[in-house]
């Protein structure tokens, strides 16, 4: 599957915009996007295991609400950052 990463977390994966990454559910997925690069997990998900208040990951399209949702191969991940500022 695809994981599309939003420019601030692009440091991580050197640049790239969107990743392969394998898994049956999203914690898996993160677990090997980590893997692969180094500390991109710590700024999605919290130290409980539940993703971060500014960030949102969406599957298909659709929200995804907690790290147990199953995905597929043939699925298209986006992770977006929140903006912040005034």
């Amino acid at each position: 599957m695809n994981v599309s990463i939003p420019p601030p977390l692009r440091s991580y994966t050197a640049g790239q915009g969107e990743v392969p990454a394998d898994g049956t559910s999203l914690e898996e997925v993160l677990v090997t996007l980590d893997r692969r690069y180094p500390g991109i997990r710590f700024r999605i998900i919290t130290e409980q295991d539940r993703i971060r208040p500014h960030i949102r990951i969406f599957v298909n399209g659709e929200q995804a609400q907690h790290l147990a949702a199953p995905v597929r191969p043939d699925d298209h991940i986006h992770i977006v950052c929140a903006l912040s500022g005034g």
